[in-house]
């Protein structure tokens, strides 16, 4: 880890920042899915009465086609529900084309789109980039604006309406991997946090109003380090942004960007899941080939490797975010594993091969939700799988929609008693409404 910790050096002394008054914090956003995984990157949902089945003409309230691919989730705001797509060589040079979509969350209709700007450079569609394409980082919204993230082509926010208020270059590079981007945007009072390791080797703060960079992480640690930081709230009012990179675990001031406390760990080689916050305990996921589980308690200054650590176990996702509820972290993994750990532990209490998929290859990419008690997890050609939040694992349903053979590989949304999915081909409704 000695290379790894003299790059994390530059983040206890060399991050760029101005310190700006009066935060704002939105009460309402507690109430909305208004960024990847829903209120506080949970993955949980107060709404009872989802659906358990549906399919093309049972409990399907709409159904849009959308103008191009993405692994990007749906994010909600009142009626109003936001998505990325791309459009391969569509745009001038041949690069992709992407945008941000306004759909009426109740009608299904589209309300407006918005363009992003075209990168001055792109990774080639090839290799694993093909797989989740170019618009995996799910925007985020606070109600008076809509902030998403297109990698190379930067950052951009616009009003509720479409009317483009801003937009930032967060740099143009490539990993050693050239996969391409996938965190996705997360707010913070008045600041948009962007972790562009792909693109800069950086996290970034941006004020919502106009974009300008509050402060600037930069470590070359970032490289291949896909998660959305988490964010941990402590009773002095503090707040840090929870982030696993290959090797380890930061924790860094979201006010200022500098590195509070690190610990290393044995998940390396890329890091596609989201550190899980539960309380005062943080839980990691992730690293090549499903490295393992950590279980850290938060707190500490410096390196904390050797005193915050709880649990570690083999178990581990590749590229689902774990969701939890009750006590336990359920996930389904790209081997299309059924995963549940007790949370205090770690200890496995099942792990169930999914017996519905039948397509190969790696079944699964979206990460779970959990809503009435059930969890719902998307897979990418077989079908919604429904299971029971509980120890026993059984499959309540798998909902397919005949006619889409596309890829879904996004992770759901909730509005009222609707599931919101999106696929590569469409973005659907499902629940109350259906016809």
């Amino acid at each position: 880890m000695r290379a790894a910790r003299s790059l994390r050096l530059m983040l206890f002394g060399a991050v760029q920042f101005s310190v700006w008054a009066g935060w704002l914090q939105s009460g309402l956003e507690a109430q909305e899915w208004a960024r990847f995984r829903g209120v506080n990157g949970s993955g949980v949902s107060s709404a009872e009465g989802l659906p358990i089945r549906w399919n093309e003409s049972e409990n399907l309230a709409w159904k849009l086609e959308l103008p191009g691919e993405g692994s990007s989730s749906p994010v909600v705001w009142e009626d109003r529900i936001f998505v990325t797509c791309s459009e391969a060589g569509a745009a001038r040079g041949g690069f992709p084309r992407r945008s941000l979509l306004c759909v009426d969350a109740v009608k299904g209709s589209l309300l407006w789109s918005m363009e992003a700007p075209e990168p001055t450079r792109e990774d080639p569609a090839q290799g694993y980039l093909t797989e989740h394409g170019y618009a995996s980082n799910s925007a985020a919204t606070d109600g008076r604006a809509v902030y998403a993230f297109f990698g190379k082509s930067g950052v951009v926010a616009c009003d509720m309406d479409g009317r483009k208020l801003w937009q930032v270059s967060v740099g143009s590079e490539s990993s050693n991997r050239q996969w391409g981007s996938a965190s996705s945007v997360t707010l913070f009072e008045e600041l948009v946090i962007i972790n562009a390791a792909e693109e800069g080797r950086a996290v970034l703060a941006l004020h919502r109003d106009d974009g300008r960079v509050v402060w600037k992480a930069e470590a070359a640690a970032l490289e291949l380090a896909y998660g959305t930081p988490a964010q941990l709230k402590y009773d002095d009012g503090r707040t840090e942004l929870i982030l696993a990179v290959p090797g380890e675990v930061w924790g860094l001031n979201a006010r200022t960007g500098k590195l509070a406390w690190f610990a290393e760990t044995q998940l390396t080689g890329n890091v596609c899941p989201s550190p899980v916050v539960v309380g005062s305990d943080i839980f990691l996921f992730g690293g090549f080939r499903s490295s393992g589980s950590y279980c850290l308690r938060s707190g500490g200054k410096g390196d904390v490797t050797q005193t915050h650590v709880k649990w570690q176990t083999r178990s581990s996702s590749y590229v689902a975010t774990p969701v939890h509820f009750n006590g336990r972290l359920y996930w389904a993994d790209d081997q299309g594993i059924a995963w549940c750990l007790k949370l205090e532990t770690g200890e496995t209490v099942y792990r169930e091969r999914i017996p519905e998929l039948r397509s190969g290859g790696r079944p699964i990419y979206a990460s779970p939700i959990v809503a009435g008690g059930r969890i719902y997890i998307p897979t990418r050609r077989d079908g919604t799988l429904v299971i029971p939040a509980d120890d026993n694992f059984s499959v309540l349903a798998m909902n397919r929609i005949a006619g889409d053979e596309s890829d879904f590989n996004a992770t759901a949304a909730v509005h009222g008693k609707r599931l919101i999915l999106r696929s590569n081909r469409a973005i659907y409704a499902v629940g109350d409404g259906g016809q």
